[in-house]
């Protein structure tokens, strides 16, 4: 008979900082031996990002700064899940318009990522987008404007994955996946499906 699991039971939490998009906080955690062992955790808003694939097969992706890695990076379209009480489908679309100009008639769940779970909530849900269309683009930031659009066919993209010069988590898995989707050897979940993992920690703080 197998014996029951451990409940890792926080015992005590401090928060060490509460900043726009993120807290960090020390858990007390109960530990199998019986003693208690500290957890760093840094709570995220979560956030969504879109595989975008046009009737050519071609995919949206943006060359953007990212100041943790000190560089440009070439990533998919994506933005936090800020707004309380709003599908993450939803959120989707909002940032898909801002970030590239484009809406899509057709959304699929492709991926749910989990960052780095040993020390973080956050999770990016995945969307695959078709039946693309041009819209305005409203710019929200300084970072916005200056991120560079530019088109690849789905194939390239995921060679750019493979060779290293994508590196972006949710971006590497939810370009595999997309390949996987249009190939005809999976299906993907309904935009509405389930999000287990969506964050919660966080936004509750805010209200």
């Amino acid at each position: 008979m197998t014996s029951p699991r451990h409940d890792f039971r926080t015992v005590s939490s401090e928060d060490v900082h509460v900043g726009k998009i993120l807290a960090l906080r020390v858990d007390d955690v109960e530990m199998p031996g019986g003693g208690t062992a500290k957890r760093e955790v840094v709570e995220h808003t979560g956030a969504v990002a879109v595989v975008a694939v046009d009737a050519e097969g071609q995919v949206t992706l943006i060359h953007q700064y990212r100041h943790p890695l000190g560089r440009h990076l070439w990533e998919l379209p994506a933005g936090l899940l800020d707004h309380d009480g709003e599908a993450p489908v939803v959120g989707a679309r909002r940032e898909l318009a801002e970030e590239v100009g484009l809406a899509a008639e057709q959304w699929h769940v492709l991926v749910d990522v989990a960052a780095s779970p040993g020390f973080t909530d956050e999770v990016v849900r995945v969307f695959l987008a078709r039946g693309l269309s041009e819209v305005d683009r409203d710019v929200q930031g300084e970072e916005e404007a200056d991120l560079e659009v530019h088109r690849f066919p789905v194939e390239e993209a995921v060679q750019m994955v493979l060779a290293g010069d994508i590196v972006n988590a949710s971006s590497v898995a939810g370009l595999l996946a997309a390949r996987e989707v249009l190939d005809g050897r999976v299906e993907p979940r309904p935009a509405d499906a389930p999000f287990r993992d969506k964050p919660t920690r966080f936004v509750a703080r805010k209200k």
